[in-house]
């Protein structure tokens, strides 16, 4: 689904550059749930602006299915991020004019999809999730966790390829984390959502089925979970966190 193909990414100017990314290259697959993990400053959130196209690369290339974001034209670009790309944010970014069934359908009427199909494909989602019972209520009249099943159905009801999430337990208590993980398991294993999460929380990390470590903008190692149960899995990556060099507790 995405391939990301030796990028490159500077910040500043003649004699002050920082270098971001440094020949950074993998390939997600199609249903796969990928984490980036790394201390601060090592690439991870800039790595995701750019599959995102909220910054763009200096060098390299980023596709999708095939295509190389960095060629779209405005119009495209827009398309593809209303159509291919969902989000999870920490704070849910619900409207609290609409209901939750009309912030799960938003993004499907804006592409003017019909009112009956729209309703269909909600009831769908919230039924996967669990929030079928709740979808006449508005935002304030639900619980946190009902904001993140709620959250969660909409990034990907309108049948978005690739769902991105950026330190999404980070605000959370560590209740409310293991539940948004859960859905995130549930949403990659029963409605095959493709993910890539940025996160710097081992815990959060052993959810996935793979993790990728990055250090000074560079990959430094990656670990598959296969068969392996997520307690075992979690203790090989802070394993790796270790070597990354410096106090694990930094990138943890």
């Amino acid at each position: 689904m995405l391939q990301v193909q030796n990028i490159e990414k500077y910040y500043g100017s003649k004699n002050n550059v920082t270098k971001a990314l440094d020949r950074v290259s993998f390939e997600v697959d199609d249903g796969e749930f990928l984490v980036i993990m790394g201390a601060s400053g090592s690439g991870k959130t800039t790595l995701l602006n750019c599959i995102s196209t909220i910054d763009t690369v200096s060098a390299g290339k980023i596709l999708m299915d095939g295509e190389n974001i960095a060629d779209l034209s405005e119009d495209k670009l827009a398309k593809f991020r209303r159509e291919r790309l969902g989000f999870v944010f920490q704070d849910f970014n619900l409207l609290d004019i609409l209901t939750v069934e009309e912030n799960i359908g938003l993004a499907l009427s804006l592409n003017h999809m019909d009112a009956d199909t729209v309703q269909d494909r909600v009831r769908e989602v919230a039924g996967k999730l669990g929030i079928t019972d709740i979808l006449s209520k508005f935002p304030y009249q639900i619980s946190g966790g009902q904001k993140q099943r709620t959250a969660c159905a909409r990034a990907i009801a309108a049948g978005q390829s690739l769902l991105l999430a950026d330190e999404p337990t980070g605000a959370l208590d560590s209740k409310a984390a293991k539940n948004l993980l859960e859905i995130m398991t549930t949403m990659n294993r029963d409605l095959k959502a493709t993910i890539l999460m940025v996160t710097h929380d081992a815990y959060s990390a052993s959810y996935a089925g793979r993790v990728l470590f990055l250090k000074d903008g560079r990959v430094f190692n990656e670990l598959l979970r296969g068969n392996r149960g997520r307690s075992v899995f979690y203790h090989e990556i802070l394993d790796v966190l270790a070597a990354l060099g410096g106090d694990v507790s930094d990138v943890i």
